[in-house]
């Protein structure tokens, strides 16, 4: 999803570029640069930066400034980790505003709420799974990619519905009738789609994912 500029009062879009900024001197400082220094993994990176922006520009509008499309960004972070993964979106939804598929000012709380949230969230499964689950393939494909997959795309529509509310964007019955009412059917495709590139990755790329190890997850199961 991706809002425009336009939906939030100017302090709003400052506070928004604020956390925002703070949130991507975070990624960059403690991304693992050496990971992208060998060119086989650099090669991986910039092509889900490509194939992530070639998912976004699949999108429905469904108010005046706010768009939907499938988010991508839980494979993405298992893929390189929270860091990584927030370096890899902003690059897409820049590349999506260069192109004129958004405006520039709707950049910042788009990438605050669609790129550094599920990324976040992603993470923070990542890191209860692993604490409280048992160490299994299935458990990591089914938890980590299909179920955050779609409790993901539900917590930050939730999130996004309510800055759009507070921000008095959309009313709610007006919100109701069109993108509430289908918010349901977002936890599939959103689940399925992670779930599926995941699992397709670790069955045959596992070096891609740097959340999965086959000692953890493989070996002695």
């Amino acid at each position: 999803m991706e809002f425009s500029g336009e939906l939030f009062p100017t302090s709003w879009l400052w506070l928004f570029g604020a956390l925002y900024a703070w949130s991507l001197s975070r990624a960059l400082r403690w991304a693992d640069w050496r990971r992208l220094g060998r060119t086989d993994q650099l090669n991986v990176f910039l092509g889900a930066v490509v194939c992530l922006l070639v998912l976004w520009t699949l999108r429905t509008e469904i108010q005046p400034g706010f768009a939907w499309h499938l988010s991508g960004m839980v494979t993405l972070t298992l893929m390189f980790g929270w860091s990584l993964a927030i370096v890899a979106g902003s690059l897409s939804l820049f590349a999506a505003a260069l192109f004129g598929l958004n405006d520039w000012a709707g950049f910042v709380p788009s990438a605050l709420v669609f790129i550094v949230l599920p990324a976040s969230l992603t993470q923070l499964i990542l890191g209860l799974a692993r604490a409280h689950l048992p160490k299994h393939y299935f458990v990591y494909v089914f938890v980590n990619a299909f179920f955050a997959g779609g409790l993901v795309a539900i917590l930050v529509a939730f999130t996004a519905t309510g800055l759009l509310l507070a921000a008095g964007a959309f009313s709610l019955e007006r919100l109701s009738d069109t993108y509430l009412l289908f918010l349901p059917l977002m936890f599939f495709p959103e689940a399925v789609l992670n779930g599926w590139l995941v699992s397709i990755m670790v069955g045959f790329k596992p070096h891609w994912v740097v959340s999965f190890r086959d000692e953890e997850y493989l070996h002695g199961k």
